[in-house]
């Protein structure tokens, strides 16, 4: 798979709010939005990879 690497600037209110929704989501939601299960599993992954940067740098809701 191909790897790729996103450099982006958010505000600090901007990151807790993406980080609240990345907490808050779920498998259902992802399945309503994705074309099917493997779109909706590849989401997650992604999805969780983001709420795993952001708590690296000390951005994670409880």
């Amino acid at each position: 798979m191909h790897m790729i690497e996103l450099d982006v600037g958010l505000s600090m209110e901007q990151a807790l709010a993406l980080a609240q929704f990345l907490k808050r989501v779920g498998i259902d939601d992802y399945r309503r939005l994705a074309v099917d299960q493997e779109e909706a599993w590849l989401m997650i992954d992604a999805g969780e990879r983001v709420r795993g940067a952001l708590r690296e740098i000390g951005i994670a809701p409880r």
